[in-house]
């Protein structure tokens, strides 16, 4: 359930606010992003005219935690995913399972939602069709249900194997070892630049401290600036180098994480309505094309693998982009 959803239950099942009211969408997205409930209070956070002030005047107060920390970064990272600047709203909150990723194979169409005989019926049709006619596509219409029911039966049963997946994963694996082993020998090689180029200045100096060079030599000095600058460089990449290995081996993939994610998404990827089923679906599958005979589930396994690591609760170092404007990157 997104805010707006949990909203509107609140106010269906008289839930008021504590003063007697209805909740309002802001009401609901502050409690689930206020940090006091894990036991961190900010005091101090705005002036009289209600402004926010900087965080160097905000206080931190350790009060008694009433949920636990892994539920609270849990649900900020379902509200950063369900951002609408990065996922539109109609992919999060719509009826539609395949919503935004379901396309037609002949035009490349989108399939939408289309209704009969007063909402009873839903079917994916070929938008092209449905706007321009067969002039535009012939198109095709297909249940709602009967679509669902088979996109998630054909991943379930053939991919959300942890063998299948172990397979799946075994080549994007094994290029991660290689880039960590690459970049190993990189930081490797910096360090040792550094070290030489340090050594290099170390004997200048010793030069000048013997008189055996001027230390007003515009030459010596234009030297000692450049060996500086190659030796602050080097460090200064050999220190990237080795964070962005250390993100990298935090988020290595056990067989656990493979079987636990493969049986939770068997189970929840089944069941009507709700996010659950959204979001391990867009885990697994990013397009659907719908033809007369087949239907193709296209996926990508850098995805797959950064939604095993994100579920291990460490979070994806890929960050979010606006998926709200189609093809917002040509090229």
């Amino acid at each position: 359930m997104g805010v707006k959803n949990i909203t509107t239950y609140l106010n269906r099942h008289r839930m008021f606010t504590r003063d007697g009211g209805r909740w309002g969408i802001g009401q609901v997205h502050r409690i689930l992003t206020r940090k006091t409930y894990v036991g961190e209070h900010e005091f101090n956070k705005r002036a009289k005219n209600k402004a926010l002030k900087p965080a160097s005047e905000i206080v931190t107060v350790a009060v008694p935690p009433l949920i636990d920390q892994a539920t609270f970064d849990a649900a900020q990272v379902h509200l950063r995913a369900r951002n609408p600047k990065v996922t539109p709203a109609r992919v999060v909150s719509g009826p539609a399972l395949l919503t935004g990723i379901c396309f037609c194979a002949d035009c490349g169409g989108a399939m939408t939602l289309r209704t009969g005989k007063g909402g009873r019926y839903r079917y994916y049709t070929c938008s092209i069709k449905a706007r321009q006619g067969e002039t535009g596509c012939k198109g095709r219409s297909i249940p709602m249900e009967k679509l669902d029911n088979l996109i998630a039966e054909h991943i379930s049963e053939r991919l959300l194997h942890p063998e299948r997946i172990d397979e799946v994963l075994a080549s994007v694996l094994d290029r991660r070892q290689e880039r960590t082993a690459r970049r190993g020998e990189h930081i490797t090689e910096l360090n040792k630049r550094a070290a030489e180029t340090d050594l290099r200045l170390k004997r200048l100096y010793d030069a000048i401290e013997s008189g055996v060079a001027d230390l007003d030599d515009p030459a010596l000095k234009e030297r000692i600036a450049g060996l500086k600058a190659i030796r602050d460089q080097a460090q200064t990449d050999a220190q990237r180098a080795a964070a962005m290995l250390d993100s990298s081996a935090q988020q290595a993939i056990t067989r656990q994480m493979v079987q636990k994610f493969a049986r939770t998404a068997r189970e929840r990827i089944r069941i009507d309505g709700g996010g659950y089923r959204h979001d391990h679906l867009r885990a697994l599958a990013q397009r659907v094309e719908v033809a007369d005979r087949e239907v193709r589930i296209i996926g990508s396994k850098s995805n797959l693998l950064q939604t095993l690591a994100a579920g291990s609760g460490v979070k994806s170092a890929t960050p979010g982009v606006r998926s709200s404007v189609l093809k917002w990157r040509m090229g």
